[in-house]
């Protein structure tokens, strides 16, 4: 199993209060793993990454689509070298692409990250 896919049943498991839907768009390019509905009503997508290093890779279509949509958009990192899991807004993917983990996230920790976007919409 790929490391992202295993990523994803960690999140389905640990934010299941959120409806979460795996989107698997070969017609659109860049479009976000996952489109997710939370308590408050409120859509939002997280576009899930790991890696090994502290340099997160982006397709130039990921960078796009966020650059278009920088509102409600994230991206949930897991580092395997720390474990840590990071999230960081979509406006700033150009950061976080030049910088990687150096980036100061929104919040870092799976309690902190999902918290985080419980709140979305409240």
């Amino acid at each position: 199993m790929k490391p992202e896919t295993k990523f994803y049943a960690e999140i389905k498991k640990y934010f299941n209060k959120f409806s979460l839907i795996r989107l698997e768009n070969l017609s659109l390019a860049g479009t976000p793993d996952l489109l997710v509905y939370n308590n408050s009503r409120h859509f939002f997508t997280i576009e899930l990454k790991v890696t090994r290093s502290k340099k997160i890779s982006f397709s130039p279509h990921q960078i796009a689509f966020h650059v278009r949509h920088p509102e409600n958009t994230f991206i949930l990192v897991k580092s395997l070298a720390s474990r840590e899991v990071k999230l960081y807004e979509g406006k700033d993917i150009l950061l976080l692409a030049a910088r990687g983990l150096s980036l100061e996230p929104c919040c870092s920790g799976l309690e902190a990250c999902r918290l985080k976007l419980e709140s979305l919409g409240a």
